[in-house]
């Protein structure tokens, strides 16, 4: 018998049942459990109509509700999508910077919830809002041997301690599908110390141009370059980079080939600031170039000042098990003052730009800017990718989706251009990036 044949026939006996006595009752039971094969006992709760005890839910009462929800949700869109480990401690930094430039009204009540919610409950409450991934081809020219021999190995265990101004640095393609061609390519440099990131569109992968792209960043950086770190790639292990460092006192190091953990640091920003912003596409033309130039001014300002980081501290075994300690989650810029490296010029032409910074209406302005790039992708045979440019493409990782106006929570709760290289594809000039750090800068050094 099916289960819904056994209810209509229990539904058929139960009047009888219950009114009948004692051994009627008997008696239907017994043929009951012949018919259906029950077990005596469920037979009478069946027949007895008893309903099913309500389980209460384990564990306790929820304490935040939809608004708090959706305020975490606007504070998880400005700060671009970090993780809860990260979020949490730099709830309070975010909220009042929200608070000072009008972006965010919430009431006492509610604002004391979203500061008290823990990593894990912003998990659960954000899972509804959380989207799937991707991934892309492989490009490395090859080095020249002779300097690959005079540059030293430095592995991913010779990092502790390290200095401000120790960066790894590394190139990531923007050529689609396929790597022929003539194509973009971005130059990540990390800090390892304080995480202040930088990005330089390159024109192609020619060795002056990367030596060019590490000199700007060299330019922009608040503090003194140091160190540099790459992959074993052509584009830096090469006679032009090697006697750059060697004059302007630059210890330069590399990683063993195939070993992507030496340069961690730039790898995980190669994902996360980059191809998580940027995509997939190829890119090749003067206006994708500018483009990108103007985007990476954009997003230097808002990961150095609004994207918090956390470094590992301990990591110990424990049994088939690694535990693995962090660090309190802090911004790049906070890091960088309090490792008091910074002269006191420097230190105040940072903490002015940090408090003129509104990291809502930046991301907005990077938004806008990354539409723009993305109507710039094009196909290999140099086609434009997307036929229709009002229309984003959806492959996106990060869709941009509703931009939501946190404003709206309160309702809830109440210099000139510079040529370098002489290449057939040289027809861009080196355009100079006019960075909101302009005052921090040294004077330009010349780089041949």
């Amino acid at each position: 018998m099916t289960r819904r044949s056994i209810q209509e026939y229990a539904a058929a006996l139960r009047q009888r049942y219950q009114e009948a006595t004692k051994k009627q009752k008997g008696a239907l039971l017994d043929e009951f459990c012949r018919t259906t094969g029950y077990h005596r006992k469920a037979a009478i709760r069946l027949l007895r109509g008893t309903p099913a005890k309500a389980v209460s839910r384990r564990g306790p009462r929820r304490t935040f509700g939809p608004e708090v929800a959706w305020a975490l949700k606007g504070l998880w869109e400005a700060s671009d999508h970090i993780c809860s480990k990260r979020l949490k401690p730099f709830l309070p930094e975010l909220l009042a910077s929200l608070e000072r430039h009008d972006e965010l009204a919430l009431e006492p009540q509610l604002r004391e919830q979203v500061l008290r919610v823990s990593p894990s409950t912003i998990d659960r409450l954000l899972k509804p809002f959380r989207m799937p991934s991707q991934r892309r081809p492989h490009t490395q020219s090859q080095a020249c041997l002779s300097i690959q021999g005079q540059v030293p190995v430095r592995t991913f265990g010779e990092w502790k301690n390290v200095a401000p101004g120790s960066l790894q640095a590394d190139l990531v393609a923007h050529c689609g599908e396929s790597t022929l061609g003539f194509y973009l390519n971005t130059l990540v440099a990390v800090d390892v110390r304080t995480g202040w990131t930088s990005l330089q569109p390159i024109w192609g992968k020619g060795q002056q141009r990367v030596g060019s792209g590490v000199h700007k960043i060299r330019q922009e950086l608040p503090f003194a370059l140091r160190e540099l770190h790459t992959d074993n790639g052509g584009e830096f292990l090469n006679g032009l980079l090697f006697s750059w460092c060697q004059r302007e006192e630059v210890r330069f190091t590399r990683g063993r080939p195939y070993k992507k953990n030496d340069q961690a640091y730039v790898e995980q920003k190669n994902f996360s600031v980059v191809r998580r912003l940027v995509g997939y596409d190829r890119y090749c033309t003067k206006e994708a170039y500018l483009q990108m130039q103007h985007l990476y001014q954009l997003v230097g300002l808002y990961t150095n000042f609004f994207q918090p980081i956390s470094k590992l501290l301990v990591k110990e075994r424990q049994g088939p098990k690694v535990r693995k300690t962090y660090d309190q989650a802090q911004t790049p810029y906070r890091r960088l003052l309090a490792s008091q490296v910074l002269d006191p010029a420097t230190r105040q032409s940072l903490e002015q730009l940090y408090t003129r910074l509104n990291p809502v209406k930046l991301r907005q302005r990077i938004y806008e800017a990354r539409r723009v790039l993305w109507r710039m992708a094009r196909k290999a045979d140099g086609s434009l990718l997307w036929a229709e440019p009002a229309e984003e493409p959806k492959s996106r990782r990060v869709p941009e989706g509703t931009s939501m106006q946190l404003a709206h929570l309160s309702t809830l709760s109440s210099g000139g251009p510079r040529q370098y290289g002489n290449s057939s594809a040289d027809a861009v000039p080196m355009l100079s990036v006019t960075l909101s750090l302009d005052a921090l800068r040294p004077p330009p050094l010349a780089f041949r």
